[in-house]
């Protein structure tokens, strides 16, 4: 494993709309797993495949509970409400105040291309629809309700 380059808002890579995965090869279990390694050293709580450079529909996400691995994630429903701060690996440093769903089912499939389905709530439903926005490329700035604010570093790892 090995740590990727975090692409940072503006590079034009980040409002591209990723590819499906269609099989699992070497290649994209090697990327995987430098997502996660590249995700845990910038204390961020999730990363998807644009943040660092590839334009595949996978995402790896950790609130604290283990990491998850979404390919070809796919938002099935959301309810409920829930704003709060939210920040990206991708725009160091800024932070905004950002209202998604409270509650949300996915399916995807995991390392082994076997499909399943999880539900969210809270920090969890936060970053998967942050992270999921990014394969559509859509960062979290479209939709900040104000303006952006500083953040200490310590403070970033409250929000992918």
């Amino acid at each position: 494993m090995a740590l990727r380059q975090i692409r940072i808002m503006g590079d034009t890579i980040l409002e591209k709309v990723c590819r499906p995965v269609k099989e699992m090869t070497p290649r994209t279990k090697e990327l995987i797993g430098d997502m996660l390694e590249t995700m845990y050293d910038a204390n961020g709580v999730g990363l998807a495949a644009p943040q660092v450079g590839i334009l595949k529909r996978i995402v790896v996400i950790d609130i604290g509970e283990g990491p998850l691995v979404l390919i070809n994630p796919e938002i099935l429903e959301t309810s409920g409400e829930q704003t709060g701060q939210e920040g990206c690996l991708s725009l160091p440093g800024q932070a905004g105040i950002v209202t998604r769903p409270n509650h949300v089912k996915i399916r995807a499939y995991n390392e082994d291309m076997e499909q399943f389905e999880l539900e969210g709530e809270e920090l969890l439903a936060r970053a998967i629809c942050h992270e999921c926005d990014h394969l559509d490329g859509i960062m979290y700035v479209r939709h900040v309700e104000g303006d952006l604010f500083d953040v200490e570093a310590e403070e970033e790892e409250s929000e992918e």
